[in-house]
């Protein structure tokens, strides 16, 4: 006997489901489904800032606003490339600060902007600040620690945080990165890997 399984969709009306024939239920990443739909975004700094030696307090490396009413970011991937290093052995890593809703706005710098499907680099509803001055909300590490060796590198390492989802920024809320180091003369340019999706999507999640 054969069965139909049905679910109830985002605006509760029933909605069949889809599965192999081998009967396993079909369901593609939800990193597939949002970058088809346009809503996976990145942005990274063209101006390198120096490295902390201490915890990040109220100067940020990097700081993304979400603009939208009706969307919320929900933070892929952040990043750091570390462009100058010191001819000295040091160790680096990233340090992310969420802020809540209702930030004040942020200065839209000039930066590397593109859409991860192809579509307009500029139709994101963000603003990405190099370098701004933000309440400190609270920071922790993330992401990767990357060293130098005592001789110093070339421009190439980076530092990368998949957060896969585990940050989201609502409305009128922002994130913040910054790098610390065990140099103050190392500098990095840092950026974000986010998806805009509609709240309505996630009410049912």
């Amino acid at each position: 006997m054969q069965t139909k399984i049905r679910g109830l969709g985002q605006s509760g009306s029933e909605v069949d489901l889809k599965a192999t024939d081998g009967g396993v239920l079909a369901n593609l990443p939800y990193s597939v489904l949002w970058t088809a739909k346009g809503y996976g975004f990145q942005a990274m700094a063209t101006a390198a800032v120096a490295a902390l030696v201490v915890r990040p307090t109220t100067t940020a490396a990097a700081t993304l606003r979400n603009n939208s009413t009706t969307k919320v970011l929900v933070i892929e991937r952040v990043f750091a490339h570390w462009l100058v290093s010191t001819a000295a052995q040091t160790f680096a890593g990233l340090w992310v600060c969420v802020h809540p809703a209702g930030m004040a706005a942020v200065t839209n710098d000039i930066t590397v902007r593109n859409s991860t499907n192809g579509g307009a680099a500029g139709g994101s509803e963000t603003s990405f600040d190099n370098g701004a001055t933000v309440t400190d909300d609270g920071w922790f590490p993330w992401g990767s620690q990357i060293e130098t060796s005592a001789t110093g590198v070339l421009p190439g390492a980076t530092s990368i945080a998949e957060v896969g989802g585990r940050l989201i920024v609502p409305s009128t809320a922002g994130i913040s990165l910054h790098v610390v180091s065990g140099l103050v003369g190392d500098t990095f340019t840092g950026g974000f890997f986010w998806y805009e999706v509609p709240e309505s999507e996630l009410l049912n999640s």
